[in-house]
């Protein structure tokens, strides 16, 4: 398991949010849960082109973070879903706001996306 040599750059809000939404999925796994997807097989179907290994890192890390929360029903075979704490609520409308800002640039971010890809 990876382990941080470098404590991280907490002394402001980017810095924050950084650490606690770096990770290639983690605002897909937000914004899905958010929409209802809460099994992780529901989560792996949305999201195909990620692992179950690093989903489950990502979706961990998100616990650990309080965005999430996790219940495993007493079940055989286990049924785990996954839910937004409160705190995990908040950061809805802000990831929306992203979309949206994403949605109205679309053509000029996939231009120099691919830009820079072709080099």
């Amino acid at each position: 398991m990876y382990e941080r040599k470098i404590l991280p750059n907490l002394n402001c809000g980017l810095d924050l949010i950084g650490e606690v939404l770096y990770g290639k999925w983690k605002i897909r796994l937000l914004w899905f849960i958010n929409e209802g997807f809460k099994r992780p097989s529901e989560l792996q179907k949305k999201i195909p082109d990620a692992s179950r290994r690093v989903l489950n890192m990502q979706l961990k890390e998100l616990e650990e973070h309080e965005l999430i929360t996790r219940k495993i029903y007493p079940v055989v075979p286990p049924k785990v879903e996954y839910s937004l704490t409160e705190f995990g609520n908040s950061l809805v409308p802000v990831i929306s706001v992203l979309g949206e800002w994403g949605d109205k640039n679309e053509e000029r971010l996939k231009k120099v996306i691919l830009q820079r890809l072709i080099k």
